[in-house]
């Protein structure tokens, strides 16, 4: 029996983690919605996850539009009657945000990914909650790395967005408990396979004055395992969390950072 047989998952982003989680929630079962901003990586998911036999449907969204995101929610619930799960994935570059100090940076770098991932993750997460609480379940999952508890230097406005994020989750939790929604965050240290992490490994190993690879050896150093959390991990912890055996789960962190960081 598969741990998601029959749910239905709308997944706002198509990098690294956005992907390997739609890919990981078809192969437990879920009928997929997967939107983004890049066509052919959208056409290449669906491609990859319908060769094992999945069920995915993909969309060009912004997720930083309400309309928008309303519209592809009400799509989804004609086509499946139900929302199960949502989870955003969105993600933005980083050159120009990190690897400067806060009192060299603009005002505007600082505060555009406090706007950006705050934005789209209230507007993915209450058009999902709208759905979720007429059929009294539901799970609404979000990622937030390590920064947001442990303030490394040159990180500028992710840490109070990461921040936001998790307040976000324990409010939403704590409104919709009642109503069967659930609100997890999952906590991770960076996850090596993404292709965002090559570049903010190049930005902040520059910004430190050590190379690529040194960083990398700090980061990894900084668990009690002394390796980063891996994107399978991340996705079996995705599952879970998302299934009725994590129903206990909920307005909370989920942490996956191997002891960088202890609860």
């Amino acid at each position: 029996m598969k741990k998601l047989e029959n749910k239905v998952a709308v997944i706002y982003g198509d990098g690294g983690v956005g992907s390997a989680v739609a890919k990981a929630f078809a192969r437990e079962g879920v009928r997929v919605f997967l939107t983004g901003r890049t066509a052919k990586k959208l056409e290449a998911i669906a491609q990859e996850v319908k060769a094992e036999g999945g069920l995915i449907k993909t969309a060009l969204l912004d997720a930083l539009d309400e309309e928008a995101v309303e519209d592809h929610m009400n799509e989804v619930i004609k086509i499946d009657g139900r929302i199960d799960i949502s989870f955003n994935a969105i993600g933005i570059p980083q050159r120009g945000i990190q690897g400067i100090p806060l009192m060299e940076l603009s005002a505007e770098s600082f505060f555009l990914p406090i706007s950006t991932y705050t934005q789209s993750h209230f507007i993915t997460s209450k058009v999902a909650a709208r759905r979720m609480v007429k059929q009294n379940s539901g799970v609404i999952l979000m990622h937030t790395p390590n920064a947001s508890r442990i303030s490394w230097p040159f990180v500028g406005g992710m840490i109070p967005a990461w921040a936001a994020i998790e307040a976000l989750c324990r409010s939403l939790s704590v409104e919709l408990g009642e109503q069967g929604v659930r609100a997890v965050c999952l906590h991770t240290t960076a996850i090596p396979e993404t292709p965002l992490i090559d570049e903010v490994w190049d930005i902040q190993g520059k910004s430190h004055g050590i190379s690529f690879e040194q960083f990398h050896a700090v980061m990894s150093g900084s668990t009690h395992r002394k390796r980063l959390t891996t994107l399978d991990e991340f996705t079996n912890a995705a599952v879970f969390a998302a299934s009725d055996e994590g129903g206990a789960i909920t307005g909370t962190i989920f942490n996956l950072t191997a002891g960088m960081i202890v609860d």
